[in-house]
């Protein structure tokens, strides 16, 4: 058997049925679309809802998302740890001295050192800042996140979810 020998079982395939040709044969006048309306008279785009804003339309065009459960920290670098002068930083004394928002998650970041023992509690530290605190003899506390897994989402229904 070869390539030009295939052909579909008998009774498998059917020719087009010709329609809108008069009425000598089945399928003249409405040719089978019914009577009047919008789908009588041409075709509808593909996509079409009828009005309604299409789905093509309604889903954002760029790649990517954002992401509702995102953490946002306040970063406060050992810098501005050093010159605030105090032997115990808290959020709220970051707060008071205008180095973050009340209700906001402070991380501390490495830049710049520090020359004396200070006791720092915040909600991250990086690694860096970690160890210079610890070896100019102070204390790292990491204070509890005012959420249990993970964020309440941010934004409504109507942002990029």
């Amino acid at each position: 058997m070869k390539l030009h020998d295939l052909k579909p079982p008998a009774g498998s395939t059917h020719r087009k049925k010709v329609v809108g040709r008069g009425i000598g044969g089945h399928g003249g006048k409405t040719a089978g679309r019914g009577t009047k309306g919008q789908k009588a008279r041409r075709q509808i785009p593909a996509g079409f809802e009828g009005g309604q804003l299409p789905l093509m339309q309604r889903v954002p065009k760029l790649k990517g998302f954002t992401n509702p459960f995102r953490v946002a920290y306040t970063p406060v670098n050992l810098d501005a740890i050093t010159a605030l002068g105090v032997d115990v930083v808290t959020p709220e004394v970051l707060v008071a001295r205008g180095l973050a928002r009340k209700g906001d998650l402070v991380k501390v970041l490495g830049r710049g050192s520090l020359g004396a023992a200070v006791a720092v509690s915040a909600h991250g530290f990086s690694s860096s800042a970690r160890t210079a605190i610890e070896t100019a003899g102070g204390s790292v506390t990491v204070l509890d996140k005012p959420f249990a897994v993970r964020p309440p989402a941010a934004g409504n229904q109507h942002q990029n979810r």
